[in-house]
């Protein structure tokens, strides 16, 4: 008898999903799918619209949903009533990113686990479940060290005109259109967390500048400072880390990390091959 699954891992701005059907498995991907910001109509578009996979024609036996911004019981029922509507399936259960990061990269160990991505967030996963975590404040006033705050950053110095000559050209170049409007966006804009965060890009694509280094180093040491060193047994345990800033600058974590005598662990882009081998185990 086939056992079909659906896991999904979402962040604010992309969801990743993997369909495992009789032991084969399928990735696909759709826009981020974040309660915070969406309704129940938006959602079941969205997995309408863009996720491949006909509700008519494959029968779930378990949906696992994993995502940001599911931070309370209303969240997750929000998202578990949207998958129900679409796929029709009894089985489904909604989970924080944050839990998704521990255990795709902690497995069923103890451990520290952080999320650099759009945002960032970080807890202690003991095996089982998360016990401490440290305030996750959001784009305002949090997100040391994601890509909203590396953006975030990298637009003050453009719109402080404190940016070096040749990288203020390449800069309005890339982003050409969007600096004109960006006021606008980030106060007034449906999604400002997304809109800084694609400035990030261009500190992955412009490394060696050294306003490109500063900018990461300030950013990825405000989060050391703000709350992985506020762990008790962050000397004790293996750190983790997961998300698409960690993944392009993971040198520089390396090197925080041997400064503060911290123990790296696996560094890793997407959580989605860590929470299938979870799930498998």
């Amino acid at each position: 008898m086939s056992f079909n699954m659906l896991l999904a891992d979402s962040g604010s701005t992309k969801t990743d999903w993997c369909l495992i059907q009789s032991g084969k498995k399928k990735y696909l991907d759709t826009q981020g799918i974040n309660p915070y910001f969406l309704q129940q109509h938006e959602i079941v578009s969205i997995l309408e619209q863009e996720l491949k996979i006909n509700p008519k024609k494959i029968a779930l036996d378990e949906i696992h949903f994993y995502g940001a911004g599911i931070n309370s019981t209303d969240k997750q029922k929000l998202i578990e009533r949207s998958l129900k509507e679409y796929f029709a399936s009894s089985k489904v259960k909604s989970y924080s990113d944050m839990l998704a990061a521990a255990r795709a990269t902690c497995l069923h160990d103890k451990g520290i686990a952080c999320i650099l991505g759009t945002g960032s967030n970080s807890c202690f996963f003991d095996g089982k479940k998360i016990t401490f975590k440290t305030p996750a404040l959001g784009y305002v006033l949090g997100d040391e060290g994601g890509a909203t705050s590396l953006g975030k950053k990298l637009l003050q110095y453009y719109l402080h005109d404190i940016m070096e000559v040749d990288l203020k050209k390449q800069f309005e170049a890339r982003f050409e259109g969007l600096l004109e409007t960006a006021l606008e966006q980030i106060y007034r804009g449906p999604f400002p967390n997304r809109f800084l965060a694609q400035f990030a890009r261009f500190i992955f694509e412009q490394r060696g500048h050294f306003m490109i280094e500063n900018i990461a180093e300030d950013c990825l040491n405000d989060f050391f400072m703000n709350h992985l060193l506020r762990y008790p047994k962050v000397h004790q345990v293996p750190v983790h880390f997961s998300g698409s800033v960690a993944f392009h600058l993971q040198d520089i974590l390396k090197t925080l990390s041997e400064q503060y005598e911290i123990q790296v662990g696996k560094i890793i882009q997407k959580p989605i091959k860590g929470l299938v081998a979870y799930h498998s185990i």
